[in-house]
């Protein structure tokens, strides 16, 4: 995890609800630099060493930073879901459609989402966060994507539908505003989650059900999106790829809904944590 205010979060181990393991003497932040010479697996030793002696520390009400420090690049997959490309209408894709969000749209689980000043379709997505652990490219195969995969995160890949869909066909102009990429509460490294593609996921909207899936209805699972990304571009430590949503997004509804200000999202993945935005107006 990263605790504390905007721009000065420090690096920490969850223990558990109430407790973490301070890392910041070891590494400065969960970084490009962290993640390249060995991410999690350098501190492990550590970490138990500290939790071992006691040296623990109760949270206090700090704020939840995003788990990695801003990426390289954040990467997105579109329409991963069969149920969510059902939804839209849309044909099933043959491979892994790409699209990119900017990296500044990082923010903690628990930050506002600001709705872009013209918006009129701002819209919500549960989805599973891949961190990339080395500099990858042109795997041989799908196996050795497993160990290029540094952990596992929640993230809400909040969308502005109008940007996205009548502004000249660009959907990185709907996904790039500034907060619309919460992330966390945690980095789950991959031993911790006995099956990636069987995950419970789920995002409600002032108390409302809208959203409830399973990473088992992928259709390109972590694997096959971080080898097939390696055959055209260079994944750097750190980088972040968004997977895809499951059913249930507002532009789905029959009538669309829209987040408006005021609105609460409340969304979570099995063994990754949850999250909780408040939706406040445009600048």
């Amino acid at each position: 995890m990263r605790i504390g205010a905007p721009g000065a979060e420090k690096p920490v181990v969850r223990v558990d609800d109430t407790r973490y393991v301070d890392v910041s003497d070891v590494t400065p932040d969960f970084d490009e630099r962290f993640f390249a010479a060995g991410g999690p697996a350098s501190i492990a030793s550590v970490v138990d060493e500290r939790i071992a002696r006691g040296d623990v520390r109760e949270f206090a009400g700090e704020r939840v930073g995003a788990p990695i420090a801003r990426p390289h690049q954040i990467l997105c997959i579109g329409l991963n879901y069969s149920d969510h490309a059902a939804e839209t209408g849309q044909a099933v894709p043959k491979e892994p459609i790409l699209f990119t969000k900017s990296p500044n749209t990082l923010v903690g689980p628990y930050d506002d989402v600001r709705i872009p000043r013209g918006a009129t379709k701002t819209d919500w997505e549960v989805e599973l966060g891949i961190v990339i652990g080395r500099r990858t490219s042109y795997l041989d195969s799908v196996e050795e994507a497993r160990d290029a995969i540094a952990g596992y995160c929640v993230v809400n890949d909040v969308s502005e539908r109008s940007f996205q869909m009548e502004r000249g066909g660009q959907w990185s102009k709907g996904k790039s505003a500034e907060t619309f990429n919460p992330a966390g509460p945690w980095l789950v490294t991959p031993d911790e989650i006995p099956d990636v593609r069987d995950l419970g996921m789920w995002l409600n909207v002032n108390g409302v059900r809208r959203q409830t899936g399973n990473t088992k209805t992928m259709i390109f699972d972590p694997y096959v999106i971080v080898h097939h990304l390696s055959q055209f571009m260079v994944l750097e430590p750190g980088d972040l790829i968004d997977t895809g949503t499951p059913p249930g997004v507002g532009m789905g509804h029959d009538p669309q809904i829209w987040l408006q200000p005021g609105d609460v999202m409340e969304l979570g993945i099995d063994g990754l944590g949850s999250q909780r935005q408040t939706v406040v107006g445009p600048r």
